[in-house]
């Protein structure tokens, strides 16, 4: 009973996973978008439960559904109606560009799961148990991925000085 409960909230998680992720991508106001990928990372917090790794799973909520997306929310309410429809009478290069960069996407993910189908997906993964441990992480982030881990702090950075500079308008530039 209890295999089909684990199997039932994996559906269900992947499911959310999914749907939110889509409702992320086609929904038109900015602000839903946000509230869409909120609950994406919830998913994925659930999905890290199932893994047994709940340091993972609590960072997930605490810092990236949490502060990060309280920023972004906070960016998107802050430039209110121009942060509707940004690409609004842009050029049509950009929706042929997206189309063949989801279409190349695509294929890369039909070839990988289908070379993998095969070989790797009939066997049990090896799962250490310092796998999502607080120590393991810190270890990656502090030594093998230190220069990524410092590249996203700049990076997120920059959004929020960005979402700063986008803010004022030029009257309130002008008042200054």
């Amino acid at each position: 009973m209890g295999e089909v409960l684990v199997w039932a909230v994996w559906f269900a998680a992947a499911g959310g996973c999914l749907a939110s992720g889509v409702a992320v991508v086609s929904v038109t106001n900015p602000f839903y978008s946000a509230l869409a990928l909120i609950g994406n990372l919830a998913s994925l917090a659930v999905l890290y439960l199932l893994l047994s790794a709940e340091f993972l799973a609590a960072a997930q909520v605490l810092v990236y559904a949490g502060s990060v997306m309280v920023m972004f929310l906070f960016v998107v309410a802050y430039l209110g109606g121009r942060a509707d429809a940004p690409w609004a009478g842009g050029p049509p290069l950009l929706r042929r560009a997206a189309v063949v960069a989801a279409t190349a996407l695509l294929v890369e993910v039909v070839v990988v799961l289908g070379l993998a189908w095969g070989d790797n997906l009939s066997e049990a993964a090896e799962i250490s148990d310092a796998f999502g441990s607080p120590a393991a992480i810190g270890e990656l982030f502090l030594t093998d991925h230190l220069l990524a881990f410092e590249i996203t702090s700049i990076v997120l950075l920059v959004a929020a000085v960005g979402g700063v500079v986008l803010g004022t308008t030029p009257e309130k530039r002008e008042t200054e």
